[in-house]
């Protein structure tokens, strides 16, 4: 064992100055919070996205305000691509701290609207993608004895949410990969956390995000009033809330807290739980349904 305290440390998880992060859908919404919180903090922070051009902008303005970024651009369907971004990062920095699996994707409509691409499309990007990340980056962090995965997943992934299902697969997914992962993980210094955001304020609300799905067209005005129902939290302040939950090595994290609530009960009764969420479904069917500008049925 070494006796220099600087070669001990070096070998820990830094919260979060020094420290080493990838965001992967870093250009907008949560993934851009998340890294410009981090670089606030004295992280230096890799935006990982297929909006190449808009990561390149937010990793400058990080740069202007004093902290490191460099953007990335990347699809996380595609293992190599994420390999290569996590060894050139190990390479350039000599650690990884934290990979963000946070790129992610939404289908909204019910599945009668489906086509089996759309099933296809939300499992690659929402599932195989927080997979891609993990085969990528768990080895180099077992290496090391440190590291933290932080999976994007959704209160979607803790509760019943019809005319997302396709959507709710993946993070219920997610939740059961990440759960299980930290127990594994922890016997090696890994940390492994979910995020189960309720509504954040983020381009996702609107047509479900630039590479997401509406299957039946609503209007915009719509869907932004059904929205604001919810109470939409501004991403900056939710990257906040998550980074003080992670550097506390949270297992589930729930931000807005009082969307603990619907946790809490179909935790506690499932046939509740399934009952509240019949009763949203009506509710959001007369609201959005007003709102088609189609005339299908």
């Amino acid at each position: 064992m070494t006796n220099n305290p600087l070669e001990v440390e070096d070998r820990k998880l830094r919260t979060y100055r020094g420290g080493v992060a990838i965001i992967t859908g870093g250009a907008s919404g949560i993934g851009r919070a998340l890294s410009e919180a981090l670089g606030s903090l004295g992280a230096h922070v890799t935006l990982a996205d297929r909006q190449i051009d808009l990561a390149e902008q937010v990793a400058a303005r990080i740069r202007e305000t004093g902290g490191s970024a460099l953007a990335m651009e990347i699809d996380v369907t595609d293992f190599a691509a994420v390999d290569r971004l996590v060894q050139n990062t190990l390479r350039s920095h000599g650690r990884l701290d934290y990979l963000f699996n946070n790129a992610g994707i939404g289908v909204g409509g019910e599945v009668r609207f489906y086509e089996i691409d759309d099933w296809y499309r939300v499992l690659d990007v929402n599932l195989r993608g927080v997979v891609n990340g993990i085969q990528a980056a768990y080895p180099v962090m077992l290496q090391q004895g440190y590291g933290h995965l932080v999976n994007t997943a959704s209160m979607a992934g803790l509760m019943p949410a019809p005319t997302t299902v396709g959507y709710a697969a993946t993070k219920h997914a997610v939740v059961g990969l990440s759960t299980s992962l930290r127990i594994e993980a922890a016997d090696a210094g890994v940390r492994v956390s979910v995020l189960c955001p309720g509504v954040i304020d983020t381009p996702i609300l609107e047509d479900a995000g630039k590479y997401g799905k509406l299957l039946v067209p609503i209007a915009r005005e719509v869907q932004r009033a059904y929205w604001q129902r919810l109470w939409p939290m501004p991403a900056d302040r939710f990257a906040k809330k998550v980074l003080r939950a992670v550097a506390k090595n949270k297992a589930i994290i729930v931000v807005p807290s009082w969307w603990k609530v619907f946790w809490w009960i179909n935790r506690l009764s499932p046939s509740l739980g399934l009952y509240v969420g019949s009763k949203l479904h009506e509710r959001s069917k007369r609201i959005l349904g007003a709102g088609r500008t189609d005339l299908s049925s």
